[in-house]
């Protein structure tokens, strides 16, 4: 298992404290949420993209994925989505980035419109996708929240550059056993989003073990060299514990929960 941990959790940190955080807890990868607010934004110049570049070079720290907001089941028109979408790809280029995130946010629309127009964003973005070598992955997030729905948009596209990234407190939300999201999402899995929280009613970010998600459960259906990251949201829940004193008992935690089993 190799892991990653998201900078959602160290909200605004410098690029420098994430790599020492990483290499002082035994994180390979980081999941870098790309905002304005973050130093690392599709605004950078190209000497500060190359500037990102070394950092993490020097620190062998892995940028495993560019986490964007772009939306592809919103409403509206495809140019402006496409246009958001393809510089976070040029970002992620850039930047060494295997995968970017993307939403569905597709809001209260019909659930086939929803899908339609998401795949057919989506499908519109692989081909430079595919020439920048970087993957866009649909999270099981807001108007998909299961790993059904997420499978559903990403089989109709068809293409190798589009995957799903699997974020478990959304599937766990939606009722769907870790099991039954694992088989819907496994032929375009990225990768898996790990969290815990206390309750469906309360959401606030946990140290891992400390709530009721099915992590053993999840881990249990990946393969042994997968990536695992930690979305530890304290970026929207600010009174959270710092994630910085959480991160070594973290790591234990989902090293002895994907052992294998004796």
């Amino acid at each position: 298992m190799k892991l990653a941990f998201s900078t959602l959790g160290v909200p605004g940190m410098p690029i420098a404290e994430v790599i020492r955080l990483a290499n002082e807890h035994g994180y390979q990868g980081v999941e870098l949420r790309t905002h304005p607010e973050e130093p690392v934004h599709p605004g950078l110049s190209l000497l500060e993209r190359a500037d990102v570049v070394e950092e993490f070079k020097a620190g062998g720290v892995e940028i495993l994925t560019l986490a964007g907001y772009v939306r592809v089941a919103s409403e509206g028109d495809d140019e402006p989505v496409l246009a958001e979408l393809a510089e976070l790809l040029k970002l992620a280029r850039d930047l060494g980035a295997k995968n970017v995130r993307v939403f569905p946010g597709g809001g209260g629309q019909d659930q086939d419109v929803a899908d339609a127009t998401a795949a057919r964003r989506l499908g519109a973005a692989a081909p430079d996708a595919a020439d920048m070598g970087v993957r866009i992955l649909l999270e099981t997030h807001d108007s998909h929240r299961a790993g059904v729905d997420v499978a559903r948009v990403v089989g109709t596209v068809g293409h190798p550059q589009i995957g799903a990234l699997w974020d478990i407190m959304h599937t766990w939300l939606a009722g769907e056993e870790p099991a039954a999201s694992h088989a819907v999402l496994a032929p375009h899995l990225g990768y898996v989003q790990v969290k815990d929280i206390a309750s469906a009613e309360d959401i606030a970010p946990l140290g891992l073990g400390a709530g009721v998600l099915p992590l053993r459960a999840c881990l249990d259906t990946l393969d042994p060299d997968s990536w695992v990251c930690w979305e530890y949201e304290k970026r929207w829940h600010p009174d959270a514990p710092a994630l910085a004193g959480l991160l070594g008992a973290g790591r234990e935690h989902l090293l002895r929960l994907g052992a294998p089993k004796q």
